[in-house]
Formats: C-alpha cells, structure tokens, sequence
C-alpha cells in the first residue's frame, strides 16, 4: 500500500513539473493571434531587447509610473532598448486609488516625453495591497476621466484601459469609460467586461530568453 501511494505520489508530482514547465512557454496561437508582445518593468531586471525581439515579441509595453511611489527608475532604459531593438514599444501607467489624478498626470507628463511613433499609451487599473482607499464608483471614474484627459492631452492619442477582473466586478469600468479595454486572464480569453477587448493579457507566467522574471505576455485582436 504504501509502495502504491508513493508511486502516485512521484507521478502528480512529475504531472505538476510538467503543467508548470508548460505553462512557463505557453503563447496563445500565432494563427490566431498574429501580434504578440509583452508587459516589462523594473521588477524584471535587466532586459536584453534584441533577444527578446528574437523571441517572438512585436511589441512592449514599459511601465513609467508606479501607482505609489511615482517613477519606474529601469523606464528611461527599457523605452531606449524597445525602440533600439526595433520594436514597437509605449507606456503604461499603474493607477492609484491613494493619489491625486493630477499629480498621476504630471508624473506621467514628466517620464513619458511626446513621442509620435509610440503606441497608445495604457493606464493600468488594479488593486495595489499598499493602497487601502476604495472611493466610490462616481468619485473613482472623475478621477480616472482627469487622468485619461491630461494623458491624452500630452501624448496625443487615445490611451488603453487596462483593468483586471476584480477591479472591474467592483467599479464596471466597461460601461463608465468609452475606451478601448486591455484585460487579463491566463490561459482562457476574458470576458468580465461588457464590452469586447481590444488587447488580453494571456499570461502572466512567461518565462522568455532576454528577462529575469516571468513576464506578463499579451495578444492583440486580429
């Protein structure tokens, strides 16, 4: 019996090694989904651009703004390498719920300069664990349409909402905002939204030659 139990014991644990080694280099379908990039910031290290453009990524996404402590110090670095590498590359902006709009846009207004040839700019909206505000849902979609507009107005596009699913069961961001939504989910196409994604989040377990951690790897729509 116990020879038994060790038995299937060592075979869940060689069937978990193998789901997690899967995981780790699962993409979503290139037939499907064509363009593919990823989501980088200085939690990732040092990243090599040109291997990671060798592996398959069309695009980044490089966060400016942390939604507490302002700045991502690797952001200068990373948005050199993307375009360097010949990559399509653009900002993401991590939302707070504990500071002013204003003074998100002037953080942002100061890391990100103009620049014509980047893809829309993103603000990323999820519930930090460092930040215990929960405004209600007419104060927080003011606060995030102030912050739309001074980006807009200095980057001189529209940007991407990118919300996850428990912030949008909280606030239905879908129906509050007109802008095209970035959501995320692993392995499966979301669907907590009311209306249709533009760009998924497919996962946030990548491991690719180039980055020290797992990267978040995201598709666009056809």
């Amino acid at each position: 019996m116990l020879v038994r139990a060790g038995a299937g014991l060592a075979v869940m644990a060689a069937l978990a090694a193998a789901l997690w080694l899967y995981a780790r280099a699962w993409t979503p379908d290139r037939d499907h989904y064509p363009v593919q990039g990823v989501t980088v910031d200085s939690t990732d290290g040092t990243v090599e651009w040109d291997t990671l453009a060798a592996q398959g990524a069309d695009f980044a996404y490089i966060r400016a703004t942390d939604s507490i402590t302002g700045r991502d110090p690797a952001f200068a670095a990373n948005w050199r390498g993307a375009r360097k590498a010949g990559l399509r590359y653009g900002a993401v902006i991590e939302f707070s719920l504990c500071r002013p709009p204003a003074d998100q846009g002037t953080a942002f207004m100061t890391t990100v300069a103009r620049d014509n040839a980047a893809l829309p700019p993103a603000i990323r909206l999820a519930f930090d664990p460092r930040c215990a505000a929960r405004p209600g849902r007419d104060r927080l979609l003011s606060d995030l349409n102030t912050l739309v507009n001074l980006v807009e107005g200095h980057a001189g596009k529209p940007v991407l909402i990118n919300v996850t699913e428990d912030f949008n069961e909280a606030y239905d961001i879908g129906s509050g905002i007109n802008r095209t939504l970035w959501l995320d989910r692993n392995f499966l196409p979301p669907d907590y939204a009311s209306r249709p994604w533009v760009m998924w989040t497919a996962s946030d377990m990548r491991h690719i030659d180039g980055v020290e951690s797992p990267v978040r790897w995201n598709v666009v729509t056809p």
